[in-house]
C-alpha cells in the first residue's frame, strides 16, 4: 500500500486572503476557489497542495506543525516576505541559523539559512 501526499489543510478565519497570500508567497498556482475555499499548488497538476478553510476561531497558540523554506538568500526572502505583509515572530535566539515569521493570520513559519555541508 502506498500513499500519496496531496494536501494540508490550512484553518482559517480568511482562507482566501490567506490562501491568495501564500499563493503569492511561494510562487503557487490557485487550482480551486469558490467562496468558502481556495486550494494553492506549486503547479496545476503538481501536488502536494494547500487547501485554506474557514474556521469561525482565531489561532490560539503555537501551530503544532510548521514549513520551513530554505533560500538561496536568507535575508533577501525575509525582507521580501515581511514586504507582503508576514511578522517576526517573538522568538529570537543568538546563533539561530533560522528566522520565524508570522504569515497573515499568526501561523509560524520558518526561513532557514545556508546548509551546512
Amino acid at each position: 500500500m502506498a500513499l500519496e501526499w496531496e494536501q494540508i489543510i490550512v484553518d482559517s478565519c480568511d482562507p482566501i486572503a490567506l490562501g491568495r497570500w501564500w499563493a503569492e508567497a511561494l510562487g503557487w498556482v490557485v487550482v480551486d476557489e469558490t467562496e468558502e475555499i481556495i486550494e494553492i499548488r506549486p503547479e496545476p497538476d503538481q501536488i502536494p497542495g494547500l487547501l485554506f478553510v474557514p474556521v469561525p476561531e482565531g489561532k490560539a497558540s503555537k501551530n503544532r506543525l510548521h514549513p520551513d523554506f530554505r533560500p538561496d538568500d536568507q535575508e533577501a526572502e525575509v525582507a521580501r516576505l515581511l514586504s507582503l505583509g508576514a511578522r517576526r515572530a517573538d522568538t529570537v535566539q543568538d546563533a539561530q541559523h533560522w528566522v520565524t515569521l508570522l504569515d497573515p493570520e499568526g501561523n509560524e513559519f520558518c526561513v532557514l539559512g545556508k546548509r551546512n555541508s
